[in-house]
């Protein structure tokens, strides 16, 4: 049979059919979409992640509906922690919760991720500082300037005590101490004889059995209680250096680029639901862990004691102030803060 006699046969309609069919196949295909995958790591242990990390991570994954997954992964477990911010640059990874400090993030404001001496009192200081006070902006700006990075915002975690094999009453009792701390706040804790030590974190309760480290200068409470270090201390101190740990978001930024809007929101929302499940958690747990722990003894330094840590604080703070002119202006806006909380008076100071 001839192609026209053919046509004529089947009739107009099976040909308009035909037709349909091969228009709308395209855009069926088309409308496939591949999950988009994302691997993620944080700072903290397992045991830790599951509080400050897990819980918002998996809403995600749910609210996602199938658009997206992130694979979380917890501190060293695909690169060592040293290593994130460069793994996240080249994409080995593709965002990192933790601070900029220890990550070796290459910004002059990374000084003040983790924990900075006596910038904060308590966890609420730090979105204050960050909302209200300029931070976010002098973040932004700071990370405008390093290649496919975006910072996506900070949040406060807990305070930074001394958990420790033996016990601590005065300022001679922390020389010689070695202690798995933050390199800032190490830097700033060797002025008072302490030693150091950096190490991966799941390494620390071991170092604490074997007696190469005397103790923790990393947390609060309610974390040494939670990762099982009251198990292997005898003694906590109640002055602290600084009242919250400053934590971040990041992503690689080519990666970040190519979400849609709406898998942006989402992701800023976990993010905002993480911050407040923290700062809930630790401000339990702080009171908790000190009156109902049963493990850690309770040590004090004097006040009048206390204050000549204090004071060498603002002299650290001065020395910061002339690295950079965004680091003056940050140490500025501490200082303004500060003031601010004193005249405000109780609670706030």
């Amino acid at each position: 049979m001839k192609r026209r006699e053919f046509i004529k046969k089947v009739g107009t309609g099976t040909i308009a059919a035909v037709a349909a069919t091969a228009a709308v196949t395209p855009s069926v295909i088309a409308g496939k979409k591949t999950t988009i995958k994302w691997r993620m790591q944080t700072y903290a242990g397992a045991s830790l992640a599951a509080h400050v990390c897990k819980p918002s991570i998996d809403a995600f994954n749910k609210a996602a509906n199938g658009e997206m997954v992130i694979e979380l992964y917890n501190a060293d477990q695909l690169v060592p922690t040293g290593e994130l911010f460069r793994a996240m640059q080249r994409g080995t990874i593709d965002a990192v919760q933790s601070d900029e400090d220890s990550i070796g993030a290459p910004v002059d404001v990374s000084v003040f991720g983790a924990y900075f001496p006596f910038a904060s009192r308590y966890s609420l200081d730090v979105p204050a500082l960050f909302n209200h006070y300029g931070l976010n902006e002098i973040w932004q700006e700071a990370y405008s300037e390093v290649k496919n990075v975006t910072w996506l915002g900070a949040g406060s975690w807990d305070p930074c005590n001394f958990t420790t094999r033996e016990p601590i009453r005065c300022l001679a009792d922390l020389k010689g101490k070695r202690v798995f701390t933050f390199p800032t706040g190490g830097r700033f804790l060797k002025k008072f004889g302490v030693v150091p030590v950096t190490l991966p974190w799941e390494d620390v309760e071991v170092a604490m059995q074997t007696k190469e480290l005397d103790g923790i200068a990393w947390s609060g409470i309610t974390e040494a209680y939670t990762v099982g270090w009251a198990d292997v201390n005898n003694y906590y101190l109640t002055n602290n250096i600084s009242g919250a740990w400053i934590g971040s978001y990041f992503a690689n930024s080519k990666k970040w680029d190519a979400l849609p809007e709406h898998l942006k929101t989402l992701f800023k929302l976990t993010m905002d639901s993480s911050h407040y499940h923290r700062q809930y958690w630790y401000w339990w747990g702080e009171a908790h862990y000190r009156t109902k722990g049963g493990k850690l003894e309770l040590t004090t330094i004097p006040a009048n004691e206390w204050k000549t840590v204090e004071d060498e604080a603002l002299k650290y703070w001065d020395e910061i102030a002339k690295k950079s002119k965004r680091s003056a202006k940050v140490v500025k806006i501490l200082k303004d803060y500060s003031e601010t909380m004193r005249a405000a008076g109780a609670p706030y100071r």
